[in-house]
């Protein structure tokens, strides 16, 4: 699945990658790759990471959008800064604060989900768990 509105082709794993490093840079905690494309019609990828911070959180946010040739369809959560999601269609993004990542542990609602975890010793995926 890929994004027609944009002018750039991209696949959906290519985007969900440079939005994983997008937050990497931007020293995001915890981030994760998760390929849902087997397991439900509402995207390909959610991918989720975490701050300390509300300022930390926005400013995650405000560097994807900033970064990527897609806008989103969808934004929410920029009024409380605790959970912010970003809709590209194909890839979903949640940038929580670790409080409420803590909390609501979304990525255990995917856990049968093949699952890439990006670290900043080399902006390379770190550990893929497999079907």
């Amino acid at each position: 699945m890929t994004n027609t509105s944009s002018a750039v082709a991209i696949t959906s794993s290519d985007l969900a990658s440079q939005i994983a490093q997008i937050a990497l840079n931007m020293k995001g905690d915890q981030i994760l790759s998760i390929d849902v494309k087997k397991l439900t019609s509402i995207t390909d990828y959610f991918i989720i990471c975490s701050a300390e911070t509300d300022i930390q959180v926005k400013a995650i946010a405000d560097s994807v959008r900033r970064n990527t040739d897609h806008k989103p369809i969808r934004v929410e959560g920029y009024e409380q800064l605790n959970w912010i999601l970003l809709d590209y269609i194909d890839v979903i993004v949640h940038i929580f604060r670790t409080t409420e990542r803590n909390y609501y542990q979304i990525e255990k609602l995917w856990a049968d989900a093949p699952t890439t975890e990006y670290s900043d010793d080399d902006f390379t995926p770190v550990n893929t768990i497999a079907d």
